[in-house]
């Protein structure tokens, strides 16, 4: 089998089954890793020691009968935001250079009790801040399929790593767009859960021990190139921990498998006032007619009234509120806490419209981002959609709606454009139905391209 490019879930089965091992697999990894990372800059922290020795114990676990869990001697990386004992995490950004956390995160020990092996970290935007992973630390990550293009941000290095088989699966964070529009770019599958699903505790690194002020919008979740894959880790990392005190007790179910002609999807090319490439918008509305013929119940969406506009900068508001209340010293004038709740209510508006637009139908089919992937610029400057200028900090407005209104919604790899890059489509459903809008996109995979593995990986 190709240990590298072979499905988190089929990994496992043959560490299980003993067709493989874990130092067999880690070892292949580490080789991708050596082969490309070079040119592609993904992966920033590299612990070939501590992993070779985790990957020893689980053979040895195997060896005497011993089952560690679903991600037994499964070697991963991580984007490099989430605290982890014993390796760097910096985002990017210089005075966190040097920090080692003194414990793990809730999601990084529970990966490691399923038996995974971490690796690494990847590369992100600084302080997770852009749409491009780049910062003053590690410099850019590069797109495998293109290496004068964005792989995105902030879960760019994610992204890429895992497109370029150097890691079996992934976990990123997205507050606006930031693990979807990586996953577009790179043609790798990526779901922000609903918001309060998976814990937020030790997602960013806190050497004071400071309040937790990011409570809304922001989420963290599986990236993959399979939807079992998703759905696997999905349920490891959900839920309740004993840390995060803003999780919901909704259970994980496991991912249905869903017959196309049961469902209902609506579908939008574009939503009011957003600008799209021409060639994502035709992908929108080819998969449409592919699902109805398929016997899929489609039909274009009749989106909420609302201005999706100021929904992007009331969300926007609410993070500038949230990262003010982080600040080591309050600004000479703080925002007064009545604007705060004044924003929450607006908020609730969104979140209500979007949950009666749901009740009318299984998901919403989408863009996830107006662009593949661009090349490398300056943040801010225009980028070119369909030979027009557009304005840089639209690029995650499609998905940016639904960390505002807290909705579930993934990025699955559909086609390609005119110069061979992924195009990734986004699917969005109702709040706390992860495990169905898997299933959704379990039944839409055959339609639609999957992931690819690059050229020369």
């Amino acid at each position: 089998m190709d240990l590298v490019f072979s499905s988190t879930t089929e990994l496992a089965a043959a560490i299980r089954d003993r067709k493989t091992s874990a130092v067999e697999a880690l070892d292949a990894h580490l080789a991708q890793v050596d082969r490309h990372n070079e040119a592609v800059n993904a992966v920033v922290t590299l612990d070939r020691e501590g992993a070779r020795q985790r990957a020893e114990k689980a053979d040895e676990a195997q060896a005497r009968g011993e089952a560690l869990g679903p991600l037994h001697g499964v070697p991963f990386t991580l984007k490099d935001m989430h605290q982890t004992s014993g390796m760097k995490t910096t985002v990017g950004f210089p005075p966190f250079a040097d920090y080692v956390a003194r414990e793990d995160s809730p999601v990084v020990l529970r990966l490691k009790a399923a038996g995974g092996v971490l690796v690494g970290k990847t590369n992100v935007a600084t302080m997770l801040g852009d749409w491009q992973s780049n910062n003053r630390l590690f410099g850019r990550t590069n797109n495998p399929w293109d290496l004068s293009r964005t792989a995105g941000g902030s879960s760019g290095g994610a992204a890429a790593a895992l497109c370029a088989g150097m890691t079996s699966f992934e976990v990123g964070t997205d507050m606006q767009d930031s693990i979807r529009l990586p996953a577009a770019f790179c043609g790798v599958y990526g779901l922000k859960p609903s918001e309060h699903r998976v814990s937020l505790a030790g997602a960013f690194p806190d050497p004071n021990g400071a309040p937790r002020s990011v409570r809304l919008m922001s989420c963290i979740g599986p990236l993959a190139r399979d939807v079992d894959d998703l759905a696997l880790i999905l349920a490891i990392i959900a839920g309740p921990d004993g840390s995060d005190t803003d999780l919901a007790p909704v259970p994980v179910e496991g991912m249905p498998e869903l017959d196309l002609k049961t469902l209902r999807i609506v579908f939008a090319p574009a939503f009011p006032g957003f600008p799209v490439a021409s060639e994502i918008r035709a992908a929108v509305e080819n998969l449409a007619r592919e699902l109805q013929s398929a016997g899929a119940a489609v039909e274009e969406a009749r989106l909420p009234t609302l201005d999706l506009h100021d929904d992007l900068t009331q969300g926007g508001a609410l993070i500038g509120m949230m990262l003010e209340a982080a600040q080591p010293e309050p600004p000479e004038e703080p925002t007064p806490v009545s604007r705060w709740f004044e924003a929450l209510g607006r908020r609730d508006q969104s979140i209500l419209a979007w949950e009666r637009f749901f009740e009318g139908c299984d998901a919403l089919l989408c863009p996830v981002a107006m662009t593949t992937a661009f090349p490398h610029c300056e943040p801010g400057i225009p980028i070119k959609v369909d030979d027009r200028e557009q304005s840089y900090w639209m690029l995650p407005a499609y998905g940016a709606v639904f960390n505002y209104s807290g909705h579930p919604a993934l990025s699955l790899p559909y086609a390609q454009d005119r110069d061979g890059l992924p195009i990734g489509l986004q699917l969005v459903g109702r709040r706390w139905s992860e495990s169905r809008l898997l299933g959704i996109a379990g039944a839409i995979a055959p339609l639609s391209s999957g992931f690819r593995r690059p050229p020369g990986y």
